[in-house]
């Protein structure tokens, strides 16, 4: 492929929500392109971008993919992002390296929840929108009332460049705002279209229609609505110049239509991206981590960064990055600024789906990849050592969910271990830790099915299986009121004894205090040399715990009497008698336990929300309030972590996969008694059994 300008390409990326049809579009877009001869199907697994056994067996998108094509000289990037939320973080590093995005809604939904998350995630990293609606060859469908939710969701704003002359199974005119002419899309899925003068009967609202589109134009930018008030009207060129200035400056969002199943207005669509879509160029300087900013400019010094791993069984680590500025070649010597360590960059590529292209050279605002980096993963930054930038990491969601897992044989933590970590830097959304104070090897993520997929790829690229459980709760121990006891040590067994008395007092602190050792003692009556044994003896119990095994938190303990012998104390004696002591005052201080309570925010299309309410008060959640947006119902409410687990399938089954939610720890609550006790006589039996 030949070398591309910064201002011949253009970044696009494809988001939306699970099932809005953005894997068959970009099939249709590399079919129009003539990267391929036939159109893929989602269903027979033979499409360009899902072709990971996994995606195909399960007909959904979990990885971004990379394609592109060149369309009037212009090289287009395509980055194609799967919709079902547990893979969200796929859509995240994708926005990264692009430019501008088609929002992809059905036609037959409307606005949904994952359409919100992508739009959300487009503002963030300031990427450009467009508005596609998909699937208008399906029947039932109220695009008066699509359009409408579409502008209640995302502003006045949102403004139709196309409209279909009729929808359903006869989709396949579309009316053109821009050229005013009536597109014709031969039927049997070529992707040829025709240009006539619009029907007489729908001229009038054609011209309703632009008119609002030019009055939208004019208002975006001052100057041209000076000129159209004078004028009275907008040229097609003006009209041009205007949309795409106010779609770059995210003054408009417009609406284009298509059926990728069908290939109907997506040639179309490739005139848009070269016309409409800004370049890397036109998208404005970079922020870095420090004060310095990134032209995207071949001239610059180099950098990129990394936005995806990818472990590959016969190649290795496969990196996906943006050039934001200079150009890379195979064999460049550059250092990675986020660890400051060099690296030699090898093969360079450029993908359709898993197909790789060999090339020599990517210009500042191209998207590739490249193998076998010895340090470098995702967020990574990769820069000349002239100028070495850092650019922010990338802002990947947080755990949803969380599971533990146990080794099925013997002998394979070592390599689990390996493969959880490699998982992760492959994987930025998935976390993994050896839990010291549970004892669990726990993993999280975004959903159940985020979970199963990275534990299949365990087995698959290590050779190992786990076996998951129920993760165990961090609860805490406590103690409500104040209570003093005397730890008294004394053992005699012939030749030297053993001697340590002191008197503590415990008594409450503040929730989130931890601890606080006071040493009272006057007149020498523990020597000071023996006092840090008192306080080593005091935290090794309280780490332990009395209750059920949990850490003791938020407790204040005073040294303030005692008693020792000249021969037989020692700093173990005493470190005895601390935790005797301990354990005795702690049982007259009215101990209870501690559960952690999370915050959760979830969203949801109003028609659910009372049955997720309900579901949410019997999982001893607090409802915190609610607010709406749009269609939908955003409930802030407090729920213990107990009640958490695999809330995310709950949710999607409650809500036919239209509800989301995210959580965050919040503080430690007291376990209501009847589940403390429970608890509490859990662990006397696990602790016998372990006897």
């Amino acid at each position: 492929m030949k070398e591309f300008q910064t201002s011949q390409i253009r970044n696009v990326i494809f988001g939306g929500h699970g099932g809005t049809g953005k894997t068959t579009l970009v099939e249709a877009l590399l079919f129009n392109l003539k990267e391929i001869s036939r159109m893929g199907n989602v269903e027979q697994g033979s499409t360009v971008s899902d072709y990971n056994d996994d995606e195909i067996n399960r007909q959904i998108s979990l990885n971004t993919t990379l394609a592109h094509g060149v369309w009037r000289d212009h090289k287009l990037n395509i980055i194609d992002t799967p919709g079902y939320s547990d893979f969200f973080g796929e859509v995240v590093g994708g926005m990264r390296a692009a430019d501008t995005a088609f929002v992809v809604v059905s036609a037959a939904s409307g606005v949904e929840v994952g359409t919100e998350m992508v739009w959300r995630e487009a503002v963030k990293n300031n990427v450009h929108r467009f508005i596609l609606l998909n699937k208008l060859d399906r029947e039932n469908i109220e695009f008066d009332s699509v359009i409408e939710g579409l502008v209640e969701s995302f502003g006045h704003q949102v403004v139709l460049a196309q409209f279909p002359v009729e929808t359903g199974p006869n989709f396949m005119q579309i009316i053109d705002l821009l050229r005013m002419k009536m597109l014709t899309f031969e039927k049997g899925g070529s992707g040829n279209y025709s240009e006539e003068a619009i029907p007489a009967d729908l001229t009038e609202k054609a011209e309703e229609y632009q008119l609002k589109l030019i009055e939208a134009v004019a208002e975006s930018d001052e100057a041209l609505m000076e000129h159209y008030f004078e004028a009275g009207s907008l040229t097609e060129d003006e009209i041009r110049s205007g949309l795409k200035k106010a779609v770059n400056e995210d003054a408009l969002f417009p609406i284009f239509c298509v059926s990728g199943t069908e290939n109907i207005g997506v040639k179309r669509l490739l005139d848009v991206m070269v016309n409409f879509c800004a370049s890397p160029g036109e998208h404005g300087p970079f922020n870095t981590d420090g004060d310095a900013t990134v032209t995207c400019d071949s001239k610059e010094p180099f950098s990129m960064q990394v936005f995806k791993t990818l472990s590959e069984m016969h190649m290795g680590e496969l990196s996906y990055f943006k050039v934001f500025s200079g150009q890379i070649k195979t064999g460049d010597d550059v250092l990675n600024t986020s660890s400051d360590q060099n690296e030699r960059i090898g093969q360079l590529f450029i993908l359709n789906g898993k197909n790789k292209k060999n090339v020599d050279v990517l210009n500042a605002g191209d998207i590739g990849a490249v193998v076998k980096l010895k340090n470098t993963h995702t967020s990574d930054t990769l820069a000349a050592k002239s100028k070495p930038v850092v650019f922010p990491k990338i802002d990947f969601p947080k755990p949803l969910i969380r599971s533990a897992i146990n080794p099925k044989a013997k002998g394979d933590e070592e390599k689990i271990s390996h493969g959880l970590h490699v998982l992760h830097e492959e994987d930025p959304t998935f976390f993994y830790h050896q839990d010291s104070e549970l004892h669990q090897t726990i993993v999280s993520g975004q959903g159940e099915l985020h979970l199963q997929i990275v534990l299949a790829r365990l087995k698959q690229k290590f050779g190992v299986e786990v076996e998951e459980e129920k993760p165990r709760i961090p609860y805490r121990e406590t103690i409500k009121k104040k209570a003093s006891a005397q730890g008294k040590y004394k053992k005699q067994s012939g030749g030297r004894g053993q001697y340590g008395d002191c008197h503590l007092r415990l008594e409450p602190m503040p929730r989130g205090s931890e601890f606080e050792f006071l040493d009272e003692i006057v007149g020498g009556v523990i020597p000071g040399k023996f006092i840090p044994a008192v306080e080593k003896g005091v935290v090794e119990i309280m780490e332990k715990g009395v209750l059920a095994g949990y850490p003791v938190v938020d407790v204040r303990v005073a040294v303030f009497d005692g008693s020792y012998h000249n021969v037989d104390s020692s700093e173990m004696a005493f470190k005895v008698a601390a935790s005797m002591g301990f354990k005795k005052a702690f049982a007259d201080a009215k101990p209870v336990l501690l559960e952690p309570i999370y915050n959760i925010e979830v969203r949801v299309p109003d028609e659910y929300m009372g049955d997720v309410m309900g579901d949410i008060s019997g999982r001893r959640g607090k409802i915190m309030g609610m607010d709406a947006e749009g269609r939908f119902q955003v409930i802030n409410a407090k729920v213990p972590l107990g009640e958490l687990y695999r809330y995310s399938t709950t949710l999607r089954s409650m809500t036919q996969g239209r509800g989301i939610h995210k959580r965050t720890f919040s503080h430690y609550e007291e376990v209501p008694s009847e589940a403390a006790a429970k608890i509490i006589e859990q662990a006397k039996k696990e602790k016998e059994e372990d006897d």
